[in-house]
């Protein structure tokens, strides 16, 4: 069973969302804060934490840097009432996974923990297999299973097509892609994400295990073929 902490200051939300997560199978370990969660993390192996940002003392944003800082990689889903696209793209900077907006759709929250913990399965394992292509981490390659050759990737488009692939049918916008992806300091624009899309279109246009969908108005997806 997979331990998911839930990091809340409203003892309505921690108790509702340990139930709604009780109700999926996993087991909940409520935390009322930042010090709390601290601390039940040096006792307990936690898979994944829901971490709500406005808390008293330490907020969820400082508490984010502190773990991504030691080194811990578990998945953090951020849930919160903060909606603006500052506050996401302070998240993703302090090394959230996934963002979501109170109140949330119990189903959704569900499916997107369940990809997290997915993803982090895959991260850990550094390997990613679609049909017969397999996507190693480690390398940036892409090669078929059975057969000996690999193609190499440059590291932007790996990393896209690595997402993609990890949460198959999930619609990612271009600025969500470009959020995780590349520097946000940076010069570059969306059109950059349209650009290595294309390339890996090219690429694997004759790749029987996956296509790259245009979603048109909202982004783009992976959807399997097999």
């Amino acid at each position: 069973m997979f331990r998911i902490m839930v990091v809340d200051d409203d003892p309505n939300i921690r108790k509702l969302m340990s139930k709604v997560l009780e109700r999926s199978g996993y087991e909940p370990v409520p935390a009322k804060d930042a010090g709390e969660a601290l601390e039940l993390l040096d006792k307990k192996h936690i898979d994944l934490i829901v971490l709500d940002i406005m808390m008293p003392g330490k907020d969820g944003f400082a508490l984010t840097e502190e773990l991504r800082s030691a080194g811990m990689s578990l998945p953090i889903l951020m849930v919160t009432a903060k909606e603006a696209p500052i506050d996401k793209k302070k998240g993703f900077i302090a090394g959230t996974d996934d963002y979501m907006v109170k109140p949330v759709d119990e189903e959704e929250f569900i499916l997107r923990i369940a990809a997290l913990l997915r993803r982090s399965k895959i991260a850990s394992e550094h390997r990613l297999l679609v049909g017969d292509t397999v996507l190693d981490y480690d390398s940036f390659t892409v090669s078929k299973s059975g057969e000996t050759s690999n193609e190499a990737l440059p590291q932007k488009e790996f990393l896209l097509l690595f997402k993609l692939l990890s949460y198959p049918n999930k619609i990612f916008t271009r600025r969500q892609l470009m959020d995780e992806l590349w520097d946000m300091d940076s010069d570059t624009d969306e059109r950059t994400v349209d650009v290595h899309i294309n390339r890996l279109r090219e690429r694997f246009r004759d790749n029987g295990d996956f296509e790259i969908v245009t979603v048109r108005g909202l982004g783009y997806k992976a959807v399997k073929r097999k």
